[in-house]
């Protein structure tokens, strides 16, 4: 990809769902940008959005108007087999609840996209990604015999074995305990370092958000703060509370 140009990048978008007479806005007129090589999160209370958006950047949801372009590439008008290609050879999709076929080892599950694609995998790329994971011993077990962690970790492996330019993470910790947690967002940051994928991170939860450079807070379907998190977990938590005019608990 040309380092100068966006890695996502979205212009008035707006979403809603219901009824025409009965609208519920999700998105409004939102207007982002992801660059190249970054590692951005975004961060909102429950039904705020967030898991939309990343829906919308990931192709998964048609907009009702707006522009979205990955990689300098207009989605909004792909036809759904288009979107499904540029999805796989694109867009790298790390979910919470880990969306592993059960029946496959980890290995299968990771080399998974590439085979629905029509191609061979890339056995070293696969190597590398399962290695770098610390999933290489555990290539040959099925999701069941795998810990928490484990299966998260999978689900980084597919994404990141298309050698996407763009992985989009949607509350990806949810599932896992604190330490596991802490291990992954280290995994998350060390692939952003490495490969210079992009990296656009859906939670609520500051001590993840900090891991990112930077932080949006979205509230009511609208951008309404963005900062620097200078790695600070406390820093973003205290920021987000005035941003989404919270009072602090412990106070």
């Amino acid at each position: 990809m040309n380092t100068t140009e966006n890695a996502i990048q979205s212009v008035a978008l707006e979403k809603s769902f219901g009824s025409r007479k009965n609208p519920l806005a999700v998105i409004r007129k939102l207007d982002f940008t992801l660059g190249a090589g970054r590692f951005e999160a975004i961060m909102g209370a429950s039904g705020s959005g967030k898991s939309t958006l990343l829906h919308l950047f990931a192709g998964l949801l048609q907009p009702d108007s707006g522009s979205i372009k990955i990689c300098g590439t207009e989605i909004a008008g792909l036809s759904d087999r288009e979107m499904t290609i540029f999805r796989r050879r694109k867009i790298g999709l790390v979910f919470q609840d880990f969306n592993l076929v059960e029946t496959l080892t980890a290995e299968e599950n990771i080399a998974l996209p590439q085979m629905l694609d029509g191609g061979k995998s890339d056995t070293g790329l696969l190597r590398d990604v399962m290695e770098t994971l610390g999933l290489w011993e555990r290539r040959s077990h099925l999701p069941a015999q795998l810990s928490g962690g484990e299966r998260q970790r999978v689900a980084i492996a597919r994404a990141l074995a298309i050698n996407p330019t763009v992985v989009l993470a949607d509350e990806p910790t949810g599932n896992l305990d604190f330490p596991t947690a802490q291990d992954f967002c280290e995994v998350l940051r060390t692939l952003n370092e490495v490969t210079k994928c992009a990296i656009l991170l859906v939670s609520h939860d500051p001590m993840v958000a900090a891991y990112a450079e930077r932080i949006h807070v979205l509230k009511d379907g609208a951008i309404t703060d963005s900062f620097d998190s200078e790695k600070d977990s406390e820093k973003v938590y205290h920021r987000y509370l005035k941003a989404m005019n919270l009072k602090d608990p412990a106070q």
